[in-house]
């Protein structure tokens, strides 16, 4: 099966920081993966590269094959590929249905205009489907600014996939969420991006999370990638334990840190061998 979303030997540096180094990603559709690291260890950029919010100094990026590197952040959204951020972009004034209208209606691409009305009944049925597949329409009359923060993610997803993208990337879904309420949303989330059929990439610091719902495991440690594969053989993984999870491992002096570059450790799948 081809990708349908490639990277290659992407590069990044912000002045002396370098923030990715030799990043190769293959996605394949219908694959829910997650993305784990320490804070700078590269998530975010990489997330912001495949979008277009940030432009890599080396490599290239593929979508279906087709080159996307130099696109903007819209056009690549016209082409399929979605994202929401850690903080929830929503219009706090406005209510959870005027949101989604909002975001509707400039998914209309050209037929967009500030004239047109909003209130049409071809989007106030999309609008009424997504609250319903998210499980928000109880709050459809609220303002995003009065809602719990587990609301108001589904909200930022909710507009997010207004457009039907075939690939959805999510930074920290659950973060700011409490913990009674973390695998509900994410189960609200999880189920309704796999019954519009979107390939999923999200970063998230909760191993919890990670191990319950992502199929494989991207691990970045200092702007390059530790470990691929599945999530079980991931989470196992030495360098990860002790470079991203965390944990003190016995011999540890004698585990050096991952060198810039040295390349991906892929675990086999089936195997479960590096």
């Amino acid at each position: 099966m081809a990708a349908i979303l490639e990277t290659k030997g992407l590069e990044k540096s912000f002045g002396s920081v370098t923030a990715a180094v030799g990043i190769d990603v293959a996605v394949d559709k219908h694959e829910v993966v997650g993305i784990i690291g320490a804070n700078g260890a590269g998530k975010t950029t990489f997330i912001n590269m495949v979008t277009g919010f940030v432009k890599p100094d080396r490599g290239r990026i593929f979508f279906h094959g087709r080159d996307i590197t130099a696109l903007s952040p819209r056009a690549v959204t016209n082409l399929g590929i979605s994202r929401s951020f850690q903080i929830p972009q929503v219009f706090t004034s406005a209510s959870v249905a005027d949101n989604l209208l909002i975001a509707l209606g400039a998914a209309e691409r050209d037929r967009f205009s500030f004239w047109r009305p909003l209130r049409r009944k071809n989007l106030l049925e999309s609008a009424a489907g997504q609250m319903k597949l998210f499980q928000i329409a109880d709050f459809a009359d609220h303002t995003a600014a009065t809602l719990p923060q587990g609301i108001r993610k589904l909200l930022d997803i909710a507009m997010a996939v207004v457009r039907r993208p075939e690939i959805l990337l999510l930074d920290e879904p659950t973060s700011g969420v409490s913990a009674e309420e973390k695998f509900q949303i994410m189960d609200t989330v999880m189920s309704a991006l796999k019954a519009q059929e979107v390939t999923v990439l999200f970063v998230e610091h909760d191993m919890e999370i990670i191990a319950r719902y992502a199929q494989r495991v991207i691990a970045f440690y200092e702007g390059t990638i530790i470990a691929d594969g599945a999530t079980e053989e991931v989470l196992a993984h030495e360098q990860v334990r002790k470079y991203v999870i965390g944990e003190d491992l016995r011999g540890g002096d004698s585990q050096a840190a991952p060198a810039r570059g040295n390349g991906v450790v892929r675990i086999d799948k089936e195997a479960g061998r590096a």
